[in-house]
């Protein structure tokens, strides 16, 4: 859609992306005056790896060739809380009116590109449709996760009741910009021995730590290690999209690492924790000092206890390279996989077309029982079977038989013996922190590392996010929890380094997290545990619903599969610190889509 919306007459529009002097001084300014040192791995040996300079791109309205002017509309064509996908020729623009002010911005989510356009407006703010981030729409900024990037940001300007657009036709086509980051000082200055702020893990949490350091004008040493061979990558992928190769589901390029000064030890092991002394010890021996230490270490997936769990071709993912293999055994192939998780599941969809055979097995009658509730786990569990897979329910794997050292069978308690030349193994998880259990670091009884809502742990300086911890969530009364989801990391990430800057910046975020498969997704939004009861609007046999999960009278979760945007608009309620009532959604679900949503909008109770 484009061009003018106005009837009287046509009318122009300008966008312009405007970057203060401020921070385009920085973005012209290294300390530096070259590019840093990534550190990588190679054969076991840490190394310092200089790579080729690329230095940051420069303003683009800089060239007056690059900007592109369009019509779009009057200022009577949008209503206060509206939103408008604009088409300026080369690319598109998200036109928002809210409180009498027109904003522009991009108009795709940088996490997956979802449309903006069908997301969330809601006091300042846009939230993504599909898995929830939410933008600033007069800075562009990212306020919630998941991504790293920002949107761009176009200047409007209201002449005679005219909205003029003017915008930079690289910002157009990227519909993504890196927030401004500061540079470390020389760093021939540091010892190699010694850093500032230490991150254990290289997922998302310390991904988006690091990047907040620099954003927030943190310009010392920072050192990530993690035990992976891989600079930080999208670990959702590798059961949703299993052929992916490292290098296509990278968070950040390489030279993302080097012009931001983010130094990275691949294949490093932390084995203890001195807190005393501040020393991280490394498995091969190598000690590294630190002020700041932020521990992500995430989980470690538990294995199967049973005979022949060691053999050839059984295989827990938790690489691309685990991935990538099962996909290529698989192909033709007869599988098993073990356990009804989210990664089984997703799993079994994804090979469901390119094996033989997909048999699930799965300790409960339903799958996701605990999670979505049994209606739900139900019409999920014959989406799968009208696709090929196989269920096996209530009972266990007995034992894994070979031939000729390679998988053959899988026996299960019930007797029944299932053909197999690969074995996933997807049965749940164990934080990743018995390096820590002498350190002092406060470790509750099933390994999780308890921290408070600034994402610190009972040791000063020492800092914790992601899967491996236990936090208060205030949409739960701050009931401490473990959130294992790619959203909730990222803003432990952001969490953990304002408040290594002294910022007292407090957690409070909704839990948002997906699943796909089949082409269909599941959304989800709050924290359901302990649910009593579903409420359920739509037809889970086509489906299409939303399942509000309700504890006594208050909803504490939404799941939907093609109700979209609902899922964001809950999640929005409850992160305004609404209560949304079980009655009301249960007059919803009666009176269909005639019935009151003011429970939605903020007007109601």
């Amino acid at each position: 859609m484009g061009g003018c919306f106005s009837k009287p007459k046509p009318v122009e529009v300008k966008i312009e992306v405007v970057i203060p002097e401020k921070e385009r001084s920085k973005e012209e300014m290294s300390p530096n005056g070259k590019a840093s040192p990534l550190i990588y791995k190679v054969n076991g040996t840490a190394r310092h790896y200089h790579l080729e300079e690329h230095p940051i791109a420069s303003n683009p309205y800089h060239n007056p060739k690059d900007v592109v002017e369009a019509s779009v509309c009057h200022v009577k064509d949008l209503e206060n809380g509206q939103m408008r996908e604009v088409d300026l020729g080369c690319g598109k623009a998200l036109l928002i009116k809210e409180s009498g002010e027109f904003h522009a911005v991009g108009h795709k989510c940088p996490h997956y590109g979802a449309p903006l356009v069908k997301g969330v407006l809601s006091k300042g703010r846009v939230r993504c449709p599909w898995h929830g981030a939410c933008f600033n729409i007069s800075t562009g900024d990212i306020e919630d996760f998941p991504g790293l990037d920002s949107l761009p940001r176009f200047q409007v300007k209201i002449e005679k009741e005219k909205v003029y657009i003017r915008a930079s036709k690289q910002a157009l086509q990227t519909q993504r910009r890196t927030k401004m980051m500061a540079k470390c000082i020389s760093l021939s200055n540091y010892n190699l021995s010694s850093t500032n702020v230490l991150i254990i893990g290289a997922g998302a949490a310390g991904l988006v730590c690091a990047e907040t350091l620099r954003q927030e004008g943190f310009s010392d040493r920072i050192v990530m290690c993690t035990m992976d061979r891989h600079l930080p990558y999208d670990r959702p992928k590798l059961s949703k999209s299993m052929d992916s190769h490292p290098e296509q589901i990278a968070l950040r390029p390489k030279e993302f690492f080097c012009t931001y000064d983010i130094e990275v030890l691949t294949e490093m092991q932390v084995a203890a924790v001195d807190v005393k002394s501040k020393i991280a010890v490394f498995k091969d021996g190598f000690k590294m000092e630190y002020n700041k230490l932020l521990i992500a270490t995430g989980n470690t997936p538990k294995t199967l206890s049973c005979k022949g769990k060691e053999m050839e071709n059984v295989f827990n993912i938790r690489t691309p390279e685990d991935a990538n293999r099962v996909v290529k055994l698989a192909t033709s192939k007869n599988v098993v996989i073990v356990g009804a998780s989210f990664l089984g599941m997703e799993v079994a969809a994804y090979l469901a077309e390119r094996a033989h055979s997909v048999s699930l097995v799965e300790l409960e009658h339903v799958p996701f029982k605990k999670f979505f509730g049994e209606r739900v786990g139900r019409a999920v569990m014959k989406m799968f079977e009208n696709n090929r897979v196989k269920f096996y329910m209530q009972t266990e794997v007995s034992e894994l038989r070979e031939q000729e050292g390679k998988l053959k069978e899988v026996v299960l308690k019930s007797g029944k013996v299932l053909r197999a030349d690969v074995c996933v193994v997807g049965v749940g998880a164990v934080p990743a922190t018995g390096f820590l259990k002498q350190s002092g670091i406060n470790i509750d009884s099933k390994g999780f590392i308890v921290v408070n809502k600034m994402m610190q742990t009972n040791i000063p300086g020492v800092f914790a996010a992601g899967d491996a911890v236990t936090f208060p969530l205030a949409l739960r009364n701050n009931k401490k929890v473990n959130v294992p989801h790619w959203q909730m990391a990222h803003m432990h990430g952001r969490i953990a380094a304002l408040n290594m800057l002294a910022h007292g910046t407090e957690i409070s975020t909704v839990p948002y997290l997906w699943t796909a498969m089949f082409g269909k997704s599941i959304r989800y939004a709050g924290h359901g545990e302990g649910f009593d009861d579903v409420v359920i609007q739509g037809d889970l046999d086509e489906l299409k619903f939303v399942a509000f999960y309700t504890k006594s009278d208050e909803v504490v979760a939404v799941a939907s599969m093609n109700y979209d945007p609902i899922v964001s608009k809950v999640a929005e309620v409850l992160a305004a610190g609404r209560t949304i009532r079980k009655r009301d959604v249960e007059l919803f679900v009666r009176h269909g889509k005639t019935g009151d949503m003011s429970w939605l909008t903020g007007k109601g109770t």
